[in-house]
């Protein structure tokens, strides 16, 4: 099999404590990085006492002054980071008439905010090196108007365009930025909007808030998302920088 140039990186993944950064950080490790899994909860880190490749560093991507701290510390310790893959995100759902001041706010500090604050202190450091990959895992909400989820998909547009803006502006340093937008994907978050249906309502779609179901009939795994960071972390995308890859099950029709 051929070297897709990940074993022997250091890699770090924010909300790798569970569902889709717990898939790509244990999919990052088994392909041979080095990881250091970042998360605000504790008990999500501790998935990866076990392995001594595995670093689980408890932090609020919304801190900046943590963030910086932390970066350091990863590449004291575990070497130059060669990968970053920005997952960490909050759902908060609501019309936008009845929405808080509060949950807005927090959806663009850890939706769009961290995603700056930890990318800006990532490639600061990889520039020198003149090598490195950013993937942010953002959403098919992003390109999609959904009702309810106003603040969520501005927030996932946002870090969208900022991944891409980033990877013109270090382009000419080797350093390749891209994103991967999941769709509907069994994680604690979706499963915290089904209803009685559950998996099957999302699969249908509802016409009645302008859904339109997923055409391959369902849910996306987190290792069907970590699948696709790897691939545009592997020396396979050494070409691609720039990109937005869904991976949604056809479920936007990639309008």
């Amino acid at each position: 099999m051929r070297d897709n140039g990940i074993a022997g990186t250091t890699a770090v993944v924010t909300g790798a404590g569970q569902g889709i950064g717990l898939a790509v950080a244990r999919e990052l490790r088994a392909q041979g990085a080095v990881v250091a899994a970042l998360d605000r909860s504790t008990d999500g880190l501790a998935a990866y006492t076990d392995d001594p490749e595995f670093a689980g560093i408890t932090v609020d991507v919304t801190d900046s002054g943590r963030v910086h701290e932390v970066v350091s510390q990863v590449e004291r310790e575990l070497g130059p980071i060669d990968i970053l893959v920005n997952v960490a995100g909050v759902l908060h759902t609501g019309d936008v008439v009845d929405y808080s001041d509060e949950d807005w706010e927090h959806t663009f500090a850890v939706n769009t905010t961290a995603v700056f604050t930890v990318s800006r202190a990532v490639t600061r450091l990889m520039i020198p090196r003149r090598r490195g990959v950013v993937i942010t895992v953002s959403s098919n909400a992003a390109g999609v108007p959904r009702k309810g989820m106003a603040a969520y998909a501005a927030s996932k547009a946002a870090s969208t365009m900022f991944t891409k803006c980033l990877g013109l502006e270090l382009a000419e340093y080797g350093i390749r930025c891209n994103v991967v937008a999941p769709g509907s994907t069994d994680t604690p978050m979706q499963r915290g909007m089904w209803n009685a249906d559950g998996a099957d309502a999302v699969i249908r779609g509802d016409l009645g808030n302008f859904r339109v179901g997923i055409p391959l009939g369902r849910l996306a795994d987190p290792e069907d998302i970590a699948a696709a960071v790897v691939f545009l972390a592997s020396d396979q995308a050494r070409h691609i920088t720039m990109q937005d890859l869904y991976v949604d099950g056809g479920a936007t029709l990639r309008a």
